[in-house]
């Protein structure tokens, strides 16, 4: 018998997967330990492992994971080689209708990029912070930066001062957060600068005290000073997108829920594991979502199939409620297509977004 860990290392799926497909019934353990839980595999389920691995790294749906598993190891090959060459089509098709869209796009971006009025320019701009509003503020948005090498432009938090406001924005596509923050000094035009996140991290280590902190923007230059100390370094050369065209959103139904309890009730409550969801090539847990007559929020069973639920990252709903610092916060949840807002009852100008998951059912 393999554990978890050995079926990862020699089958090419992660933990977390083999957990995923477990509970999707796609691959189950021979034996789970009743008092620890722990997943045991036979030695023939490794080919079972590998042929998923492959599978899942060509894109090919779950339910067809499913019927090639099971037709696999039988004598008529038909179904399998039927399923793979119908989802090789879709591949191409797909890929030949991106190829025309981008070859459209790009000559439009090539249009705009003679344009001078789409070029960067050079700002300049001095502030001060209260050193605790922009810790708040950071510890609030972080968790949304994007890590993708391929997206350099959100592997930072945009800087965006605006007559006493400086509000912090963060998003890796599939989630975004905004902050707020007061300040003092700055009597220019609206300045934007995109902060990459080793030094936003290295200007949040810097905010220990009560006092305020100055702000610099020279040209791609930031600086952050606070006392005797600093820490400085080049913005991102990239134009951040404008977010505020994201959070116009439809009117939702919003109830307030405490955090420690909604947090729980995330953690021990039901999740969607016959959806095939995958993040960065990794298959994540769905929770369901649903405001009541009663204005409270419940996070709904795999049977409930009612029309007005919403389907989130949980992990990421969880980041998020943490990142909001309060008892309370605010969830608003409008159409099952339309981004979940987590808000706080006491400031306006701090809030996350999540993207909903589109339900297969």
């Amino acid at each position: 018998m393999r554990s978890i860990g050995e079926m990862a290392r020699d089958g090419g799926l992660s933990v977390s997967a083999l957990r995923f497909y477990d509970r999707a019934g796609v691959l189950v353990p021979a034996w789970v330990d009743p008092v620890s839980g722990y997943r045991w595999y036979e030695p023939e389920q490794l080919e079972e492992a590998r042929l998923l691995a492959r599978l899942r790294r060509a894109g090919v749906p779950l339910a067809d994971i499913r019927l090639v598993l099971a037709a696999w190891a039988g004598a008529d090959t038909d179904l399998v080689r039927g399923l793979l060459q119908a989802h090789l089509r879709r591949l191409e098709l797909g890929l030949s209708d991106a190829r025309s869209e981008f070859s459209t796009l790009r000559a439009q971006l090539d249009r705009r990029e003679t344009d001078p009025m789409t070029s960067l320019h050079t700002v300049t701009a001095r502030l001060s912070v209260p050193a605790q509003e922009l810790a708040a503020a950071l510890d609030a948005v972080r968790f949304a930066a994007g890590t993708d090498a391929e997206l350099p432009m959100l592997g930072g938090i945009l800087f965006d001062i605006e007559g006493e406001d400086l509000y912090l924005v963060a998003t890796d596509r599939y989630r975004m957060a905004v902050a707020r923050a007061q300040t003092a000094g700055f009597g220019g035009p609206r300045t934007q600068v995109v902060v990459p996140l080793p030094l936003t991290d290295a200007m949040r280590a810097l905010l220990t005290g009560k006092e305020t902190v100055h702000i610099a923007v020279d040209g791609d230059r930031v600086t952050l000073e606070t006392g005797d100390r600093q820490t400085s370094g080049q913005s991102l050369g990239h134009e951040f997108p404008d977010y505020r065209r994201l959070v116009h959103l439809p009117a939702g139904r919003q109830a307030t829920v405490g955090t420690a309890a909604f947090r729980e009730a995330l953690e021990t409550g039901p999740v969607r594991a016959n959806e095939t969801r995958e993040q960065d090539g990794e298959p994540y847990d769905l929770s369901v979502l649903r405001v009541t007559e009663n204005g409270s929020v419940i996070v709904c069973d795999d049977g409930d199939d009612d029309s007005n639920n919403v389907a989130v990252n949980r992990e990421f709903l969880l980041h998020a409620l943490t990142a909001g610092a309060r008892d309370e916060l605010i969830l608003e949840l409008a159409a099952p297509t339309a981004p979940v807002a987590i808000r706080r009852p006491d400031d306006e100008g701090a809030f996350s977004l999540l993207m909903p998951v589109r339900l297969e059912n």
